[in-house]
């Protein structure tokens, strides 16, 4: 084999060489993710410029980049918390949370990679804790899980808010009652509903017989009226037009002008 020229080594191990120093100085960061930059000669984490962004990039080989996920992430958790009577309620709850990409740098320096142990679970446990001692089984069983949902939110938006984190939301999943107490509130609650439809009946009841009393009542007043206005000459009055109506009238027909017990004219058809 013909040996190569003296000057085609040396370049060959020089671009060699090249093309390691090249790779231990760059790194590539995904879509949806930010590097904090580590000068080993230098001052350490990089916090007076922003974030490495997404991309190929080249570094000196002596420094690192440490590369954080910025995207909404979820943190699923189920925790045992006391309720205000120091029953043991069993919540399952997730929050949905980024790092704020312009503070990663301090978020690495100050809390480090393993954050979400170090910070967030140990928020969400506490402020759910804290929410859920301030109910009693029956109401977070009932109307108040939209409400233990919302103050779990705030109280662990405060604590994420100084730590370098965004909280965008914390959903309430499950929450679990002991046995015992489930089936007694469920009772509790039945007996409650069969008292309302009970009190609703006896109210509808109620009303339809005021209603039939005012009837009753309006009736009576108005026959009242009535026996009152009808004096005997009134009567004979009513009794005389009738009897010149039906004179008139083309029907065959017997008419004999008197007067009854009553005094009113006796009208006798031809039937």
């Amino acid at each position: 084999m013909e040996k190569l020229p003296k000057i085609t080594v040396p370049v060959i191990v020089g671009f060699i060489l090249l093309i390691i120093v090249i790779a231990k100085s760059s790194v590539t960061i995904g879509s949806g993710h930010a590097g904090v930059l580590y000068q080993t000669f230098g001052n350490g984490v990089v916090t007076d410029k922003p974030p490495l962004g997404e991309g190929f990039h080249i570094i000196a080989p002596w420094n690192k980049v440490f590369v954080y996920e910025i995207r909404q992430q979820e943190l699923s958790e189920k925790m045992q918390v006391l309720s205000s009577n120091g029953l043991e309620i069993k919540l399952d709850a997730s929050a949905w949370y980024q790092p704020i990409r312009g503070d990663i740098a301090k978020l690495h320096q100050e809390k480090g990679e393993n954050y979400l142990q170090r910070v967030i679970q140990p928020a969400i446990r506490s402020a759910a804790r804290s929410v859920v001692g301030r109910y009693t089984p029956e109401q977070l069983y009932s109307s108040k899980r939209d409400a233990i949902q919302e103050e779990i939110f705030e109280e662990t938006k405060k604590i994420l808010d100084r730590q370098f984190i965004q909280l965008n939301e914390v959903l309430v999943r499950d929450v679990t009652l002991p046995p015992a107490i489930k089936d007694a509130i469920e009772r509790k609650l039945r007996q409650e509903q069969e008292a309302l439809e009970y009190e609703f009946r006896l109210e509808k009841a109620t009303k339809e017989a005021e209603k039939v009393r005012i009837e009753a009542q309006g009736k009576a007043d108005a026959n009242a009226i009535l026996s009152a206005s009808l004096t005997d000459k009134v009567l004979q009055d009513k009794g005389i037009d009738a009897t010149l109506k039906l004179a008139n009238s083309q029907n065959a027909k017997v008419i004999v002008v008197g007067s009854g017990d009553s005094g009113l004219p006796l009208i006798l058809g031809n039937n």
